[in-house]
């Protein structure tokens, strides 16, 4: 980061003639991983991949509810050895809840990531391919402020979708 600006304020300080000629960009990553087609068709068929698996946690989920909701409202009329045994059944499906739901959101973090680098290295490729066609001299990314006069995320965007 401290060489980046260096690196500018080396550009910008070449001279008043230079730095008139100067063509900067800036690509918002943020936005093109949100709302570019492909970043919307990844996110989609993340869902469609996952939606099994996370509707098989749900059902656990509720069936850890009803036993619980069992025992607290049973559990006192209850054979000692039915409490325990059920005491012991919901033990075992917490684990397993928990169990499943750490494999599952690492499973799909690492599908995200997946798909999303996909993403990133093909718009990356094209980012490339604008500054090169239209002689861009530095384009940045993940800026705190950039004018909509340099922001070239559109075009980046609308390169995805071809």
């Amino acid at each position: 980061m401290r060489t980046l600006l260096v690196s500018i304020f080396l550009l910008i300080s070449c001279g008043v003639a230079s730095a008139a000629e100067l063509k900067i960009g800036f690509v918002n990553t943020e936005r093109l991983f949100r709302d570019s087609t492909m970043a919307v068709k990844a996110q989609k068929k993340l869902e469609q991949e996952f939606a099994r698996r996370d509707q098989d946690i749900q059902k656990m989920v509720k069936q850890a509810r009803d036993i619980q909701s069992s025992l607290e409202k049973e559990g006192l009329t209850m054979a000692e050895a039915d409490k325990t045994r059920k005491e012991r059944d919901l033990a075992n499906l917490t684990r397993e809840i928990q169990r499943s739901q750490r494999e599952f959101r690492e499973d799909l973090n690492q599908r995200k990531n997946e798909e999303f680098s996909a993403i990133h290295e093909k718009a990356r490729k094209l980012i490339q391919d604008i500054a090169d066609r239209e002689k861009f001299d530095l384009i940045l990314e993940n800026v705190v402020y950039a004018s909509p006069r340099v922001d070239i995320t559109d075009r980046v965007m609308k390169a995805l979708e071809r």
